[in-house]
């Protein structure tokens, strides 16, 4: 299996990043935590929303917002967080 493009660093396939993000595995300091944040700063937003899914981005958004580093990207999340509940309450 492949590697995601947005884990270009590490040994990764995208059946390990796909568990890594479902909570399923841990490798070493590797989480789920790590993952969705590293999905959140390196992968398009389509990518984003079709591993993750808006029900569990909006969950998850308030553990992982600190460890996003950019600020243009919090924004952004901040915005699809409060929005889709208010508007497309079906999705979350």
């Amino acid at each position: 299996m492949s590697r995601p493009p947005w884990v270009w660093d590490y040994d990764i396939d995208e059946e390990q990043f796909r568990r890594l993000l479902a909570g399923e595995i841990t490798l070493g300091p590797l989480d789920r935590t790590w993952a969705a944040v590293r999905l959140i700063e390196y992968a398009p937003y389509p990518e984003i929303v079709r591993l993750l899914g808006f029900r569990e981005l909006v969950k998850g958004w308030p553990e992982w917002r600190a460890r996003v580093r950019m600020e243009e990207i919090r924004r952004g999340i901040d915005f699809l967080v409060e929005w889709l509940p208010a508007h497309h309450p079906e999705l979350v």
